[in-house]
């Protein structure tokens, strides 16, 4: 399957780049990455990476702002979250024995989180494009490529 045609699951720093680290040696390659996901369908990230989005950008948003993020992010980079964000519905609950053993195998609590989450919640997407592939190679049980490998694939 070609890289236009392929689902993916997008990690948390490519959002982070593209928001908040215009100065980034690799803000174009992460932009252009965005651009041709919004225009595709096909991408998607989990509910712990808008968590832990909102994490990172809680210290430069107001609540307004934080509060706008969450509920227009999908839309924004044309991504789908699984599970949805839904502030009226309990936070869903990974398998804390696989949360366990991808921590155990030398992953941190985030990337097991979000990898547990992929694995319950998007197991049909077969890709994971991060800018920090060597943390994820070995836990994602598909592909791992950064942005720039992904958009050289097309």
């Amino acid at each position: 399957m070609d890289a236009g045609q392929e689902l993916v699951l997008i990690d948390t720093n490519v959002f982070v780049i593209d928001l908040r680290y215009h100065r980034d040696p690799n803000y174009a390659q992460n932009r252009r990455f965005l651009e041709g996901i919004e225009l595709s369908d096909r991408g998607f990230t989990t509910l712990v990476n808008l968590f832990e989005l909102c994490g990172i950008l809680s210290f430069d948003l107001n609540r307004e702002q934080l509060n706008d993020l969450w509920v227009h992010f999908s839309r924004k980079y044309g991504v789908s979250v699984l599970p949805p964000p839904d502030f009226e519905t309990q936070c869903p609950v990974v398998e804390q024995r696989r949360v366990f053993e991808f921590v155990a195998s030398r992953s941190s609590f985030g990337d097991a989180l979000m990898v547990a989450a992929a694995e319950r919640y998007l197991p049909f997407v077969p890709t994971l494009v991060t800018w920090d592939k060597e943390h994820l190679q070995g836990i994602f049980k598909g592909g791992v490529l950064t942005p720039q490998e992904y958009l050289a694939r097309k």
